[in-house]
């Protein structure tokens, strides 16, 4: 089944797009909607907290990405663009013209471009340590990621059936991570968060994440301080002690406030 239209009571099925389906959850109703960019292989059950922080005042709209999750169907494409365009299907398939993107991690990426892309229908987003131009890519890291997938490969089946893997090989995996760290490079990045005419705050963790070594997360981080600087639509919402792993299930308070916030709700409001 596709969705065609708004429902005000709420919705769960499966979307249409390209050469697969999506799962996605709509809560319906008549407040701001808020649409949830996951992780790179993560799934919309993430973002639990937040929603549940944000309250029914919001309509919250979550979606699995190609392969991830119980029930989002392969594809033969999960490149970014695929990703960005998933974005514009959910929306038209609920009806939504305009929307808050939050998006994690990955997500935070296709949410900058989402965003400087349709500043027409986006009211702002919050990106949750994510987004940050900086060159962390190099031939050796490359060599780390595909290292990493191939040593990983075989537990992927069996986690598979929970939803918590992504139905993709080691290689395709890897392929998408090597693609995030081209597209996160200052020459690409920097001149997308440099066009974005809608607010963002960023909420920005501490500490590491999967697969980074010492300080590398933080340096990777620090890059977000020109792109704060050249555009004032750019703020650091919150700076807070979760790593990156964590800070959806530590942090969520923090999440909502920015969300509030973009979405122009007087201080009083936030809380």
């Amino acid at each position: 089944m596709t969705a065609q239209h708004t429902d005000n009571t709420g919705w769960t099925g499966m979307v249409a797009v390209d050469d697969t389906e999506l799962a996605v959850t709509d809560t319906g109703g008549t407040g701001i909607p808020v649409i949830y960019l996951n992780g790179q292989f993560a799934t919309q059950g993430y973002w639990r907290k937040t929603i549940a922080e944000l309250g029914p005042g919001f309509r919250h709209i979550t979606f699995d990405e190609r392969a991830r999750g119980r029930k989002s169907k392969e594809s033969a494409d999960y490149s970014f663009e695929a990703a960005v365009r998933d974005v514009d299907a959910v929306l038209a398939a609920r009806g939504v013209e305009l929307a808050v993107l939050v998006g994690w991690s990955y997500g935070a990426v296709v949410g900058a471009h989402w965003a400087e892309r349709n500043p027409e229908r986006a009211i702002g987003a919050v990106l949750v340590d994510g987004a940050f131009p900086y060159d962390w890519l190099d031939d050796a890291m490359e060599q780390r990621i595909r290292t990493l997938f191939k040593r990983l490969s075989w537990i992927m089946p069996l986690v598979r059936p929970t939803g918590l893997a992504p139905r993709m090989t080691a290689a395709q995996q890897a392929e998408s991570n090597i693609e995030l760290g081209k597209l996160s490079r200052e020459r690409e990045l920097g001149p997308v968060l440099d066009a974005i005419t809608v607010p963002v705050r960023y909420v920005v963790a501490s500490g590491t994440s999967f697969g980074s070594k010492g300080d590398e997360q933080e340096k990777i981080r620090a890059g977000l301080d020109s792109a704060t600087t050249r555009n004032p639509n750019i703020r650091i919402g919150a700076k807070v002690a979760s790593n990156h792993g964590a800070i959806l299930r530590k942090d969520f308070r923090a999440i909502a406030d920015s969300v509030r916030e973009v979405a122009g709700m007087p201080p009083a409001a936030r809380r």
